[in-house]
Parts: structure tokens; sequence; C-alpha cells
């Protein structure tokens, strides 16, 4: 199936390409994902997983895009990150934040911390989620670093491409591609290893999965990567809302 086969696309195509991406290797999903949209699709920035699909993505020798959430309560070490990219691959990282006004008011009714007592979910559709809604509305197509091994629960269904199943509108639909849908997480860092990709250097120190300072811990050895992320909630509900697997108001 060509690009232009599924721009504009609906269900059924994006299905039968499902299909026929389905085995195939990483840089042959990202480079049909970076053809298909007329510029108006994106690399979501924020993990490991993230800069290897940006490192495929400058070896294709296509034009790509990348952006990223900055919450506002991310590591030192994840903005030292950001910087360390743009720099190696000489490209602009469009950045978004959430509403100064929503998340003052936030803060200002229930402090800084209020996660740790009433869940996550709040602040994440503050913070992460309607700041991610109104920069995936720009754009027909995002990638991301998603793998089916970071959760079988919630990622387990995963396509290598789909219909977004979060942020598709009635009258839009947005298309999403993980190129890294059936790598492991060794797989990832046999890449990041052979290609001396930029890595966050909490990876060295226990950290796996890496969200927001307040939200995220270094793992013990053989805990899987998601234990760290929301500790204190119970297994099973560690996503924030930007890869849910339908639809959320907000």
């Amino acid at each position: 199936m060509s690009p232009s086969s599924i721009h504009p696309f609906n269900v059924n195509s994006v299905r039968t390409l499902a299909r026929e991406l389905a085995n195939a290797t990483p840089q042959a999903i990202l480079s049909q994902a970076l053809r298909c949209c007329d510029q108006e699709v994106a690399i979501s920035f924020s993990g490991a997983e993230d800069v290897v699909l940006i490192d495929m993505a400058a070896r294709t020798g296509l034009p790509y895009r990348v952006f990223t959430l900055d919450t506002g309560r991310l590591h030192p070490e994840t903005y030292r990150l950001l910087e360390q990219v743009r720099e190696r691959y000489g490209i602009a990282i469009e950045v978004t934040f959430p509403d100064a006004g929503e998340v003052t008011a936030l803060s200002s009714d229930k402090g800084l911390f209020s996660f740790y007592e009433d869940g996550h979910q709040e602040c994440c559709q503050a913070r992460k989620v309607r700041p991610l809604r109104k920069k995936l509305a720009t754009l027909d197509a995002w990638v991301t670093g998603q793998r089916r091994d970071q959760s079988e629960s919630t990622r387990g269904g995963l396509e290598v491409v789909e219909v977004d199943p979060a942020f598709s509108g009635r009258g839009e639909q947005l298309l999403k591609f993980n190129p890294l849908a059936n790598w492991s997480s060794r797989r990832v860092w046999e890449y990041i290893r052979e290609h001396e990709v930029p890595y966050n250097p909490l990876h060295e120190r226990g950290y796996i999965s890496i969200g927001c300072e307040p939200c995220t811990r270094a793992v013990l050895p053989n805990q899987h990567e998601r234990n760290g992320r929301w500790w204190w909630e119970e297994e099973g509900h560690k996503e924030c809302g930007l890869h849910a697997r339908q639809a959320r108001s907000g």
C-alpha cells in the first residue's frame, strides 16, 4: 500500500496497512510514517525508545519533526537530554506546555503532591493529556516509542499502526505509528549501544521508565519497568492517558 493511499485514510485502509507492516522492521514502519502525511506527522519524544526513533529518522534522509511535552515536573537530567538530542541531530524540538492557568489553579487548590492521595489522573490530565490533545489537533499522525512488552494489560494489543483510540474525534481521525511495538527493552538498548544514541543518565541509576520526577523511581533488579511509575497505585492503572486504549474526555 502506497503512502498516498492512506492519506486521507479510513479505518479499513489503516487495518490493511497494519497487516502489511505487522512484521516489518521499525525502520520500514517509520519510513512509511514519515512519508504518509505531508509533514503533518511528528515523533513524540520523552524516553530512550523515542531517541532511537529520532536516530532512525535521521538515517532515512527524510524530513521529520519531533515534539515533546514539558510538564514542568521533569527531572533535570531529562531537560539536559532534550538539549543533547537537539544538538546531536540538529533539529528543532517542538515543546508543548500545559495551560498555566489550569496548573496554577490545581496547585493552589490541592498543593503540588495531591496525586499521592487521590491518584495521578487529575494531574496528568492537566499537565500531559490536555496539552498533548492540543498538539495532536495540529497533526494528521504521530509516532511513539511504545512497546507491547511495556505492559501486557494496557499495551499488549498494540498495533504497529492504528487509528489512535484516545485522540481521534468523531469528525477527524488521528493516525498513530508504533514502530517499536514488536521490540523488547533489550533490543532497544542493543540499538542504543550499537549507534551510540544519547540516553537519560537516570537509566544508569535503576530508572527504566522515566516520567515526571515526583512520580518516577528506580526499580529493583528483575522488577518490571512500569513498577517505577506511580508505584503507590494498583497494577493495571499505570497509564497517564497519553496512550489509553479508548477515548478519554478532556
